[in-house]
């Protein structure tokens, strides 16, 4: 067996082309206040190699664009039109503890959304916290004395 793997080695084709890259969402926000302004973006986008689909919503000055793509250089090629972008820096109102702290609620974001930040009181799991509950009216396993 050790000849027939050593003279395997020999007989193996390496490809040349590099990895594939892996299926991507990237969301960017783009001001756009016209029809050509949502056009001139959406064809730029659309032309770049390895995207599949691309939606524009200019209500919330949002572009999502699918496909194998480097989010950079999409980035890229929306600024290349002239508008003003970035990644999109909001996130669903729901998945953060506290919406109105400092930093995370925007007037300029759209319905539903807040800033992408840190939140600055982070859910405690300390054992003060757990007593308090205990005593909740909202544990259904609370202490049947109160």
């Amino acid at each position: 067996m050790g000849a027939l793997d050593y003279l395997s080695n020999f007989c193996t084709v390496t490809s040349t082309r590099g990895k594939r890259k892996a299926m991507q969402t990237v969301e960017i926000k783009v001001k756009m206040d016209c029809d050509g302004c949502e056009r001139r973006v959406k064809n730029a986008v659309t032309t770049m190699k390895g995207v599949k689909s691309v939606e524009v919503n200019r209500k919330q000055h949002r572009v999502t664009v699918s496909g194998y793509v480097e989010p950079n250089k999409v980035l890229k090629r929306v600024k290349s039109t002239g508008k003003r972008a970035e990644f999109w820096p909001y996130i669903p109102q729901h998945l953060v503890h506290y919406p109105y702290a400092s930093g995370a609620y925007d007037r300029r974001a759209p319905s539903g959304f807040v800033r992408n930040v840190v939140q600055a009181f982070p859910a405690s799991n300390a054992p003060e916290d757990n007593i308090v509950s205990l005593f909740s009216d909202d544990n259904v396993n609370a202490c049947s004395i109160m």
